[in-house]
């Protein structure tokens, strides 16, 4: 008999991989889905399994409709991705993203504590929880920092997690997955951003790409290497948590060049702070301005992690470079922007 996974958040990035994944493994998946959700599913469309999830109603702040949702699905495998995962909305919906990201795990792992405890359980935490890095690298033995609204309700809900594995002996694992990006990205996070911005301009359908902070760091890698992670945890005899990274770490200011340059322009900066703008060489035209709108009310500089007792316990290690991925990225947008095909 197939195995079945229930995915939380399978209509987003994260969710749209793993499940294709798991079909290939043979899987019957089932993808839970809002009510407020899009009903087109552009991304699990654009991998061409929308028509192979087998699609549940369900809310995180409705535990009798988490309790339903187990008994009729019966899962060997709970993959929770789903949350309010926008760290800029989250200082404006702080009481919201605490209850679905913080609240809203502890219903799921009640709610598999009653049904059958015997379910394996993955939770989706974040290197977010790291914030102001008290260590360089990160790896789970890293202290953590939270830095916003968004980390601080993954906090919650990775010691949560945590919690019910040592004390109901439940298979519950935290993968700490540091940024993973994909064309799949949605357009709210500054890599996908980026790539659209630039593609819209290189058509002549924008003028300029406002962004924030350019001198933050960040450990980008492909999102589809880190579903792989995800399915590794849950198929190891003791359950645990685990970094997923790249180990390398790269400025926005260096993700916009080699999106920059995937696309055919060649950016060059001058300024400095809030005054720093990004010139073509190729054009002398001003591609990328600084707009203090899209600064954190509290900053997070450098994030970079130790992937190596994943490497060691899993198996398991990126396989796409960041230039790559960003070609990939700009490739893709430019392809939906010439073609009139926006997704997402």
């Amino acid at each position: 008999m197939a195995r079945r996974a229930l995915i939380t958040g399978v209509t987003g990035q994260d969710g749209a991989y793993l499940a294709r994944l798991l079909l290939d493994k043979g899987y019957e998946v089932y993808g839970a889905i809002r009510r407020a959700a899009s009903q087109t599913l552009p991304r699990l469309r654009e991998l061409g399994i929308a028509d192979a999830i087998r699609p549940v109603t369900l809310e995180l702040n409705e535990f009798s409709n988490l309790l339903r949702a187990l008994e009729q699905v019966r899962p060997d495998e709970v993959y929770n991705l789903a949350a309010q995962s926008f760290v800029h909305t989250s200082f404006e919906q702080p009481i919201y993203t605490g209850d679905v990201g913080a609240l809203g795990v502890t219903r799921v792992l009640e709610a598999i504590r009653a049904v059958n405890p015997a379910i394996r359980f993955y939770q989706a935490s974040t290197s977010e929880l790291f914030g102001k890095a008290q260590t360089m690298p990160q790896s789970e033995r890293t202290p953590f920092y939270p830095r916003s609204p968004y980390a601080v309700a993954k906090l919650y809900a990775h010691w949560i997690t945590v919690n019910y594995r040592e004390s109901y002996d439940l298979h519950a694992s935290a993968g700490i997955l540091f940024n993973h990006e994909s064309p799949l990205r949605g357009p709210e996070f500054i890599t996908r951003k980026v790539t659209l911005a630039l593609a819209r301009i290189r058509h002549g359908q924008q003028d300029v790409l406002e962004v924030g902070n350019v001198e933050a760091q960040r450990d980008w890698g492909f999102a589809g290497d880190y579903v792989e992670g995800m399915w590794r945890m849950l198929q190891q005899p003791q359950a645990a948590d685990y970094v997923l990274a790249t180990g390398r770490a790269y400025s926005v200011g260096r993700f916009i060049e080699l999106a920059a340059d995937a696309l055919g322009f060649s950016i060059g900066w001058e300024g400095t702070g809030k005054a720093t703008r990004g010139i073509d060489r190729r054009s002398g035209r001003v591609l990328v301005t600084i707009n203090p709108i899209h600064y954190r009310p509290a900053e997070v500089d450098l994030l970079v992690g130790d992937f190596s007792k994943a490497k060691e316990r899993l198996g398991w290690q990126p396989t796409v470079a960041l230039p790559d991925l960003v070609a990939m990225m700009a490739e893709a947008d430019d392809r939906r922007v010439r073609d009139g095909r926006l997704m997402l």
